[in-house]
């Protein structure tokens, strides 16, 4: 089927068309603001974790991939240390610390089109998830992206990307065909590369199909196209949209450990069993968080594929197993059935706002905790100095996802049926140590047996935590690489030091970090 007029002026309306890859005809020099503009300090924070601030001696705000790489050599040429930004949602302090002296803001590269010359949606790293789902509505196609409606591509594709439809279609890494990237040479120039899947480059497009973000350069638009399609129709490019998602509410007072216990123990017992390829549950994304309120409570949104055979039944099927034995019982809200269109814009989280003061801390899981480490996270969450906005949640990894191996991207984790995270947010500085020490000690308490880090799962670096690299919190004797990583970490390292020999992109667990690998 070819691009029709309607669905071109469709896309072009939601953010332009790309048409090409390469340097601009005509380019300009990228605006630049310093501190005495009134800009400069909203932009400083624009971070979604205010526990960190950056003052740089400069924002870059450029508007195309040639502007970036003229930011990126007037910065290196002043010696200023780089920050890149797009979402803004990194968790932790890797654009927002006191070394950025030089931060890029793309916030202007927002395009998503069809681009008829690489056979793939092109879409800029600032671009949030709802525009993106907007854009490819007319193609009934769609990115089996996260839940969070104003989070950045950027920031979340090159760590794996995942959200409701991947237990049925994968990553969104599964489905990156090529990156444009701007990177640094050993000489204090920037070149812009194209890295595709079966290109020159493909060591560097296999790097950001989880290798995550700020390692390699400056991703200046994606190129999406699905393993399989030619390129030749846009609406078979990607994965189809569902034709209707079936959603809905559980809500369950946890009042005893007991209870938690039993309850977080079938949840997690249920995905163990149904964490394989092609599973009659893989049309199902239902995560789980705990609240950490006066009295402990549970909730579970689910989300089905109403495509997917006997999906209403599985619904059932899936709420009668994990509240089997569970004392008091679950108040669960009526079963709606809705467009794939309606959900995302009613259904999904819309953009909030940035927390005051964050910490995460996440794990895979291959299996379901046993019983110990169900009652240690029963004894945290029920505390009550951590009254108020932070959470435990479970978030359901496994099928379509486990259908890839494990080296074919630079995601490793292709055998898990979860992932866990732990939360927490808070207001006021004063309670940094009261919060940070409920989260570190909660996860350290979990992980007892292996050394206060997760040795059998590892992590998401979409999630990063630098604890896992603090021997303070990591006695495992296991590097934090490695728990990110797996055995893609080598391969990882050597595309580091082609691609930015003198060390350029470096954060807190960046690839190659010279005092810490």
């Amino acid at each position: 089927m070819a691009v029709t007029r309607r669905q071109f002026l469709g896309a072009m309306a939601l953010g332009g068309v790309a048409t090409s890859v390469g340097i601009p005809v005509a380019a300009a020099e990228p605006e630049v603001l310093g501190a005495g503009d009134p800009r400069y300090l909203p932009l400083t924070m624009r971070g979604y974790n205010r526990r960190f601030t950056a003052r740089p001696a400069r924002i870059f705000l450029p508007s195309d991939a040639e502007q970036v790489r003229l930011a990126v050599e007037r910065s290196l040429g002043e010696g200023l240390t780089l920050g890149v930004r797009s979402g803004g949602h990194c968790f932790d302090d890797f654009v927002d610390n006191d070394r950025t002296r030089s931060l890029i803001d793309l916030s202007k590269l927002t395009g998503i089109g069809w681009d008829a010359g690489h056979g793939a949606f092109s879409v800029g790293p600032g671009a949030e998830l709802s525009a993106v789902y907007q854009a490819l509505h007319p193609w009934n196609v769609t990115l089996p992206a996260g839940i969070c409606l104003g989070v950045g591509i950027g920031g979340l594709a090159c760590g794996g990307g995942y959200g409701p439809l991947s237990r049925s279609r994968g990553l969104v890494a599964d489905h990156l065909y090529g990156v444009e990237v701007v990177t640094a040479n050993a000489d204090g120039t920037a070149s812009l590369v194209l890295a595709t899947r079966d290109g020159e480059h493909r060591d560097l497009w296999w790097a950001h199909t989880g290798g995550g973000g700020g390692n390699f350069g400056i991703v200046t638009r994606y190129l999406f196209r699905s393993p399989g399609s030619d390129g030749a129709d846009p609406a078979r490019a990607l994965p189809r949209s569902p034709g209707g998602m079936l959603h809905g509410r559980l809500l369950l007072p946890v009042t005893t450990e007991e209870s938690f216990v039993r309850f977080l123990g079938n949840y997690l017992a249920f995905h163990e069993q149904h964490r394989a390829p092609g599973d009659p549950f893989a049309g199902l994304y239902a995560p789980l968080n705990f609240r950490t309120d006066v009295v402990a409570s549970a909730e579970v949104l689910m989300f089905f594929d109403a495509d997917a055979p006997d999906a209403r039944a599985r619904v059932d099927e899936f709420v009668a197993a994990i509240t089997a034995g569970v004392t008091p019982g679950a108040v669960v809200q009526p079963i709606e059935r809705s467009s794939y269109a309606d959900t995302v814009s009613k259904v999904y989280y819309p953009e909030g706002a940035a927390y005051p003061r964050v910490k995460v801390k996440a794990a895979y899981l291959r299996k379901a905790y046993d019983t110990e480490q169900l009652q240690a996270l029963y004894r945290h969450v029920g505390n009550p100095g951590v009254v108020g906005e932070s959470q435990l949640e479970f978030l359901p990894f496994g099928g379509a996802i486990n259908a890839v191996a494990p080296e074919a991207t630079a995601f490793p984790a292709r055998d898990s049926m979860m992932t866990m995270l732990i939360h927490a947010a808070w207001r006021m500085p004063g309670d940094d140590e009261r919060f940070l020490g409920w989260a570190r000690e909660m996860y350290r308490e979990v992980y007892a047996g292996s050394g206060g880090v997760p040795v059998d799962g590892g992590s998401y670096i979409n999630y990063p935590d630098p604890d896992l690299a603090d021997p303070r919190w990591n006695t495992a004797g296991v590097p934090w690489y490695a728990l990110y990583y797996g055995a893609n970490y080598p391969r990882l390292l050597e595309v580091k030091q082609r691609y930015d020999p003198a060390g350029v992109w470096q954060h807190a667990l960046s690839i190659g970090r010279p005092d810490w690998s």
